[in-house]
């Protein structure tokens, strides 16, 4: 099976001297669901952001589908990896929700028609085919996380990443993000705190905890492993507690 991210012996070092990421090495094949868990401040964010070069350690330490996240590849890397940001002001900007999901596409010089069928596709997948002459601050948070997931879905990535997709979102919108994830079958990548999405959407986890991965492995036994768990700050989903 094709690598679709392959990340050798990174670092990354904050501005202020702090190792945020240190010796990482990781493969995620094609069609991977990989879940990276760990506490606070444990640097998923910051392994994320390396996946489409928007921060960049040592060099060549990673690839997306065999080329360098590096400068020089980033119009390629950027139409492979679509990401989700937490907040979704960081990437909900234009007038109207049709607008922000049209922008990708219309930089990729799509003719009108191309970018209209992407654009409808994914309000639709998102639930938001009414939502799409409405300004996205006019939109509950939900509706807005699900708008930022529709403009990276409407570039038709090949990988999928969300940092923190579910924060505070009510039931009904975080059963909605659940239910496309376990759809998507493309490669998708997850930082998150909630373990029991995990749980539902993910193949495989790896545990962050102190700018290192100090756990890998397939998610019910990753998240079975109690004293795994309590030692890096994690508590297990309430739904395998009964197996301990």
């Amino acid at each position: 099976m094709r690598k679709a991210v392959e990340i050798r012996n990174l670092s990354f070092v904050y501005p202020d001297g702090s190792p945020a990421l240190e010796d990482i090495t990781l493969d995620i094949y094609e069609g991977d669901s990989l879940a990276v868990i760990g506490p606070n401040g444990a640097g998923k964010s910051t392994l994320l952001l390396h996946f489409n070069g928007l921060l960049n350690g040592n060099s060549a330490a990673v690839r997306i589908f065999g080329r360098e996240a590096s400068k020089g590849n980033l119009s390629f890397i950027r139409q492979q990896v679509g990401f989700v940001f937490q907040d979704p002001q960081d990437q909900l900007f234009m007038p109207t929700a049709y607008e922000d999901v049209a922008f990708g596409p219309m930089n990729l010089g799509m003719n009108k028609e191309e970018v209209k069928e992407r654009v409808n596709y994914a309000l639709k997948e998102m639930g938001l085919s009414d939502a799409g002459s409405h300004s996205s601050h006019h939109l509950s948070l939900g509706q807005q996380r699900r708008l930022s997931i529709a403009t990276v879905l409407a570039m038709s990535p090949e990988i999928l990443i969300l940092d923190e997709p579910n924060a505070n979102l009510d039931h009904s919108s975080r059963r909605h993000l659940i239910e496309f994830l376990k759809k998507f079958k493309f490669t998708k990548i997850i930082a998150t705190h909630d373990l029991e999405m995990v749980l539902e959407t993910c193949q495989r986890v790896i545990i962050l905890d102190n700018s290192r991965i100090v756990a890998e492995g397939l998610t019910k036994e990753v998240l079975s492993n109690k004293p795994l768990l309590t030692a890096h700050g994690l508590e297990a989903p309430l739904s395998l507690l009964h197996k301990f």
